[in-house]
């Protein structure tokens, strides 16, 4: 039967004919979606307008407007009729008895309705009280009736909201996120509610709104097929359970997937979560804009009066090398070229990320459509970036959101894809597969002070479940992936091995530590063998910790972490062995040498600055060993105080990044007399050029003979920049590893990098009247890991109490 037929059937014989015609059309299986949704609202329209002119009986200056969703032509099977009857005020009782003859044979036929009988100007002062009101009027429709009274609303009620929209938009921001917070979110809930969730179709109906205000819009780019398919859904719910429910739940999920065709009810939920994605970051991004729009308004008037009439420059600050902040957002410098430079992404993902900053949209989508992808395996950079980025908290979470909007997580990792909003039908689970990776990272993150290695820490938490987008054990199909993926990243031989053996073993401390006897040793040796290393089960009780708090509230609790805590020493027992004594140092090379003799002969600084313009390919390949980060920088100074502070305060004033050091003294060839301290750095520019060595040298000399303000000149520059909220980082944690060496005193900093930190550090450890005779300084990601030997001025190893006094005092000083 056609839609002609149908509607036929409903001239034909009024009421009765209607509901028989609205049954056809929706059993009718050519019909479904928005044409179904379209022929329902036109069928209900003649209907409507049938018992409109049978009621009217020659009533002028009234008209049945269609509100809401009925108004929008968004009729699914069991929704509401949102009517208005509208009138002039000329002839209320006629209007009385036109009310009448419209609602009572809705109410007959057991159609849920939502009614009103109002004058224009009572539409329009019930819609200034109202939000809700309001809203519905902006999608009014005119059914039946007079026209031009129909079109005099809509005119005036787009009017008063465009007018009222800086005192509305954000009442309807506050709505919405009042609703957010009762609902949920609709991405990563199990029995979701299809139209209050955030990301549901009311707040579909919000952006419509924010549009119509001419303030601000919404991305548009699929935006609209995303409200089609959660309407699709809601149309097969209504139809598979007979009633008038948006609330999508467990048991009549199968039934809905078959409905639409689908595979199961995991591929329903999969598009569910996939709509509600893109609507609630274009929420994200369209609420960011109207708070933008509404702020400069503010303002401008007071910078217009203080800049003469003129047109205020937004300010742009740097955050990275093509990366500034403006207005509150991270965008792009104006010199930037992602077709030219394919870490772009993951350096301006970091630097927002860091600074607790939004990506801007356009920035987003300039680097979607024209960065370049990365080479295999990445760069040393774009991994230390993507690090970074895993490192940054609870920013990381809006950050990664964007990038997976415009689809460039997915090209960065394309195993990604397999776990992009997949379900997971566990109640301690809270989260999507995916959502939950992040997750986990953003846990680990605080962790990052416990273990040595971080970046192995974060790495491991992103892709610890990447193997469940595959059939059979996920922790044996995700120890493939991530050997895969972290090789591609970058990492070498070693550092793949334990970040799959994370991967591998990531469920093996909590279930052993919870179902196996602790009290057996066997039970200790099986783990231990697993397990491999000292610092593989450093990274694991971390990773182990990091997982289950990310998992839900029911998957941790201070018991199951004392278990694991008991498990872990335990193993730790077996595993520990003697400590190497003291770092092998490398015999100097016929450079280094050089410029030690050249230091000596001179009374002053050395240094040589070399600059990697192509990557070492062939020699990492064969070796094993990542690409190195940055240049190396090479300095031979005569042994003296206040060396390590004064090279770091330098470099720091000069915005070089210090992403691993090296500190100690060298053996001078037989015949040349003195001490000489090489410091083998490699350091990276925050953003910008290298500055020549001639200045640093010149820098350095003036910082060694005391007439160059470090610290002043670091405090001058960081007050001339705001302060911004970023990343609230874990507190730092110095620590004394009194039997790693009989030489010396091992002090460990674990903090997060910061400009001048080392700078503060060598500053601290020399006020404490210590000698640094070695230092082994990494930056991984945003986060430092130095360890210094330190003597008296005896040469010896400090006494306990004064290691620890050191270390209380360095704590407090960072």
């Amino acid at each position: 039967m056609t839609s002609t037929d149908v509607r036929k059937d409903a001239e034909d014989s009024g009421p009765s004919g209607y509901a028989a015609a609205r049954l056809r059309l929706l059993q009718e299986g050519a019909q479904s979606g928005p044409p179904r949704r379209t022929a329902l609202a036109d069928l209900t329209d003649e209907w409507l307008t049938g018992l409109f002119a049978a009621g009217a009986d020659g009533l002028r200056g009234a008209s049945l407007v269609a509100v809401g969703g009925y108004g929008r032509g968004e009729l699914s099977p069991r929704s509401d009729l949102d009517l208005l009857l509208l009138h002039d005020g000329s002839d209320n009782k006629a209007v009385a008895a036109l009310a009448d003859r419209l609602w009572y044979p809705v109410w007959d036929l057991g159609l849920a309705l939502d009614h009103s009988v109002r004058t224009p100007a009572e539409a329009r002062k019930t819609a200034g009280e109202d939000l809700k009101v309001q809203l519905g009027l902006l999608d009014a429709r005119h059914i039946a009736g007079d026209l031009g009274l129909t079109a005099g609303l809509r005119t005036a009620v787009l009017a008063d909201w465009r007018n009222q929209a800086p005192k509305r938009l954000p009442e309807l921001q506050e709505m919405c996120a009042e609703r957010a917070e009762r609902q949920g979110e609709l991405q990563y809930l199990l029995e979701p509610d299809l139209k209050e969730a955030r990301g549901g179709l009311r707040d579909a109906t919000a952006l419509r709104a924010v549009a119509a205000s001419w303030l601000a819009d919404a991305p548009r780019e699929g935006l609209a097929d995303a409200r089609r398919r959660l309407l699709d859904v809601r149309d097969a719910l209504h139809l598979t359970t007979g009633r008038a429910t948006d609330r999508l739940a467990l048991q009549e999920q199968d039934q809905v997937a078959a409905e639409l065709g689908l595979l199961d009810a995991d591929t329903l939920l999969r598009q569910v979560y996939e709509a509600a994605r893109v609507i609630s970051y274009a929420s994200d991004v369209t609420w960011r804009e109207v708070g933008r729009v509404l702020r400069s308004r503010a303002v401008r008037p007071r910078l217009r009066a203080m800049l003469g009439g003129g047109k205020p420059t937004a300010e742009r600050s740097p955050l990275a090398e093509g990366v500034v902040e403006q207005e509150g957002e991270v965008v792009l410098a104006r010199a930037a070229r992602p077709e030219r430079d394919p870490v772009l992404p993951l350096r301006a993902a970091a630097a927002a990320a860091q600074a607790g900053l939004p990506l801007s949209l356009h920035a987003v989508r300039r680097m979607a459509a024209t960065a370049r992808p990365l080479p295999t395996p990445w760069p040393a950079e774009a991994r230390e970036q993507l690090v970074t980025l895993l490192g940054s908290g609870r920013p990381t979470v809006d950050v990664w959101e964007a990038l997976e909007a415009e689809r460039l997580i997915t090209r960065l990792l394309p195993d990604w894809e397999r776990v992009r909003c997949r379900p997971q039908r566990n109640a301690v689970h809270i989260w999507t597969v995916d959502r939950h990776l992040i997750e986990t990272a953003v846990r680990a993150s605080e962790f990052t002070r416990r273990v040595s290695r971080p970046d192995l820490l974060l790495v491991a938490a992103l892709l610890h479940d990447i193997g469940k987008g595959w059939p059979g054990d996920h922790s044996v199909a995700g120890e493939i992936i991530a050997k895969d993926v972290a090789a591609r990243i970058g990492f070498d031989r070693h550092d793949v091995t334990v970040i799959a053996t994370l991967v591998r073993h990531h469920l093996l401390l909590i279930e052993t530590a919870t179902r196996r006897d602790l009290e057996d040793p066997a039970t200790v040796r099986s783990v231990a063998e697993a397990v491999g290393s000292q610092g593989t089960l450093e990274l694991l009780h971390a990773l182990t910790e990091a997982d289950a708090l990310a998992t839900g509230p029911a998957a941790w609790s201070s018991w199951r972490g004392s278990l694991v805590a008991d498990l872990v020493k335990r193993v730790s027992a077996v595993l520990s062995g003697d400590a190497p004594d003291e770092p092998e140092e490398a015999a100097p090379t016929a450079e280094q040498e050089r410029l030690a003799i050249e230091a000596v002969a001179t009374g002053g600084p050395v240094l040589a600055l070399r600059a990697q313009t192509e990557p070492v390919q062939g020699a990492a390949e064969e070796s094993g060993d990542p690409e190195p980060l940055g240049v190396e920088l090479l300095i031979a100074v005569p042994d003296q105080q206040r060396v390590l502070p004064a090279v770091a305060g330098v470099l720091a004033m000069h915005r070089l990044t210090v992403r691993t050091a090296e500190l100690r003294t060298l053996d001078l060839p037989d015949g040349v007399e003195g001490s000489v301290l090489l410091l083998d750095w490699r350091v990276a520019a925050e953003y910008g050029s290298l500055p020549q060595a001639a200045r640093l040298r010149a820098d350095l000399v003036r910082a060694l003979d005391g007439s160059l303000d470090i610290a002043g000149r670091l405090a001058e520059r960081d007050a001339a920049y705001p302060r911004r909220r970023g990343v609230v980082a874990p507190p730092p944690r110095v620590t004394v590893h009194p039997a790693a060496s009989r030489l010396a005193t091992v002090i460990e900093v674990r903090a997060q990098d910061a400009p001048g930190l080392l700078f503060r550090i060598g500053r601290a450890l020399e006020d404490a009247s210590v000698q640094v005779r070695s230092a082994h300084v990494s930056t991984l990601g945003s986060n430092a890991v130095d360890a210094f030997y330190v003597t008296n001025h005896m040469g010896a190893p400090l006494p306990g109490e004064e290691a620890a006094s050191v270390a209380r005092k360095l704590e407090e000083t960072l």
